[in-house]
């Protein structure tokens, strides 16, 4: 093979391989440990062993028609995965449970009767029929996962917190999906060899939030609902919101501008994922949302008290660190700025 050539064979092949590995790992060392993790790994392993078959294929001619089957097999499995995946992530995992036993069943059966039907024997039948029924269904399970995806995602912009490399994480592997799916499904309009190439592009990106995620001290892919099966119980939850009203309204935390999550959860005595956990499952709203309201409502009520007192002042009394961020959060929370608040109070008064 010629220099480039043999480049290409290198690079969409090792990230074949190390799909395997990342796989495997997924499946049997990444902790916590979480059945998400097990859908992962069998997204990635379906994914690899397509990907695989067509390196071979594009550079080995002559590779065995077997082969070509056990590729086209492990593409048969690709959308279920990644569709369970993001079910478990988006859904606790009593409401996985009963469901993803039985789409894997039926799988398997079809990969069955493919065997008894081999590509060898039956490539025209292969051709014109099952492999574009396989693309199909890939695409439907693909399709399944976007809404779930979408409903995480929604639910996490609902509470108020910021998008997370887990989210950029979850983003990113969809993404990549769709973008093999379209380079095999188009496939005659672009070179064979491309899903390959895309496939490794996103295994590297991937390794690359891996990385970052670990730096940060992470934990990996369920840190941010890892807690979803494990409820506070409602006795504590409510000694917790007891205790956090009167952070709140007695001691008034804040009005700290620096204010963490650990900070707060130090100072009730609990862990910070607790905290999290207390604020999103029990109370439906995010740490920033949640700390946010309180400095609004403090400074409606600095405002109505003293109607010469100014807003910047206002503002830093309260805790946030800027007055923009001041009159950003009052007129999304409030719907008005705080200068047409003043005006509506004065008007009330006069």
């Amino acid at each position: 093979m010629e220099v480039k050539r043999e480049l290409l064979f290198f690079f969409s092949s090792m990230g074949a391989f190390n799909g395997v590995l990342l796989s495997l790992y997924f499946i049997f060392f990444a902790r916590p440990k979480h059945i998400s993790n097990v859908f992962l790994g069998g997204f990635l392993l379906s994914l690899s062993i397509r990907i695989g078959k067509s390196v071979f294929f594009y550079f080995i001619a002559e590779l065995a028609m077997n082969f070509r089957q056990v590729g086209m097999t492990g593409c048969l499995f690709i959308g279920p995965f990644l569709y369970f995946y993001f079910r478990t992530i988006n859904r606790s995992r009593d409401a996985t449970e009963k469901t993803w036993r039985i789409h894997l069943i039926v799988l398997a059966v079809f990969a069955i009767i493919g065997i008894l039907f081999p590509y060898e024997g039956n490539v025209h039948l292969w051709e014109n029929f099952v492999i574009k029924q396989i693309y199909h269904l890939w695409l439907a399970y693909s399709i399944l996962a976007g809404i779930e995806l979408a409903a995480y995602l929604k639910k996490v912009k609902k509470k108020g917190t910021q998008f997370t490399q887990f989210e950029i994480w979850l983003l990113s592997i969809y993404v990549g999906n769709g973008l093999i799916w379209l380079s095999y499904y188009f496939a005659g309009w672009s070179s064979y060899i491309l899903g390959a190439i895309l496939f490794s592009f996103m295994f590297y990106l991937l390794c690359m939030i891996l990385i970052s995620m670990k730096r940060k001290d992470s934990l990996l892919l369920k840190s941010q609902a890892s807690y979803k099966d494990k409820k506070i119980n409602p006795a504590k939850a409510k000694e917790l919101m007891t205790g956090l009203q009167h952070l709140m309204e007695k001691e008034q935390f804040f009005k700290n501008p620096n204010l963490r999550l650990s900070d707060l959860a130090k100072r009730l005595n609990i862990l910070p994922h607790t905290l999290s956990q207390l604020l999103n499952d029990n109370m439906n709203v995010g740490f920033s949302k949640f700390i946010n309201e309180w400095r609004i409502k403090e400074a409606k009520h600095l405002i109505a008290s003293n109607k010469n007192h100014k807003l910047d002042h206002i503002s830093y009394e309260c805790g946030f660190n800027s007055t923009s961020t001041f009159y950003t959060t009052f007129k999304k929370q409030e719907g008005l700025t705080p200068a047409k608040f003043l005006d509506s109070i004065s008007k009330e008064q006069n």
